[in-house]
């Protein structure tokens, strides 16, 4: 098994038939954490999408987790993203589910039959996060830093290669943003995973120091 898990040599991305990022290079192996940073519009999340298979490469060389992102068929990118966990600034939970069958939909979503087994699961990811207590909790009677540890939670049903955050602390008070990028460096050195959070909290990246990737100009370059 390779530690490359994203290989990306002078790519260049659209959206909308609008270039956004060109001639990016770049690689992260496994344990890797990176901040990707820049202002609104630069390409942060077009990147992350990019890497998830929302946006098409055609140009460059282009590998996440095994798949050529420059080949991958439309059939394929299920399986991609169940190699990938992905958060979002918003959520993006089943607001009429608890906790508990938010994380079992996902989990029938991409194949668990078994129920203990999918039991078991959901009971090791809340454990992860710190919320075991929370499982038949409804999202709206939680805190933001709770549902974005649901959301964290859910990011590791599928034990991950990748996780990518879109700006995980944008919502949140700087104490709970010092929880959730500790839980997710905490995930990358512990377990291995590669994780790419795109952010523009700097009171955070000052005190949690990784490498930074800075968007600007229509391309990406490595942070001294």
């Amino acid at each position: 098994m390779s530690d490359t898990i994203i290989k990306l040599s002078d790519v260049s991305i659209y959206q909308h038939q609008t270039l956004i990022l060109k001639s990016i290079s770049l690689e992260v192996n496994r344990g890797d954490f990176f901040y990707l940073v820049g202002k609104t519009g630069t390409g942060k999340s077009t990147l992350l999408k990019a890497l998830y298979g929302e946006n098409k490469i055609y140009s460059g060389e282009a590998e996440v987790a095994g798949y050529d992102l420059c080949k991958i068929k439309n059939k394929e990118i299920p399986f991609l993203r169940r190699k990938l966990g992905i958060i979002f600034q918003d959520y993006q939970l089943l607001m009429d589910r608890n906790v508990e069958d938010n994380l079992l939909f996902v989990l029938k979503a991409t194949g668990w039959k078994d129920k203990m087994l999918m039991q078991q699961r959901i009971e090791k990811v809340l454990e992860m996060v710190g919320l075991e207590s929370k499982m038949k909790s409804m999202p709206h009677k939680l805190s933001g830093g709770e549902q974005q540890r649901v959301v964290i939670a859910r990011a590791l049903l599928n034990d991950p290669e990748l996780i990518l955050a879109d700006e995980p602390t944008g919502d949140l008070d700087p104490i709970t943003s010092e929880e959730i990028i500790s839980i997710l460096m905490n995930i990358a050195k512990e377990r291995n995973t590669a994780v790419i959070a795109a952010s523009h909290d700097f009171m955070m990246i000052n005190k949690f120091p990784a490498k930074i990737w800075s968007c600007q100009n229509n391309t990406i370059t490595l942070m001294d």
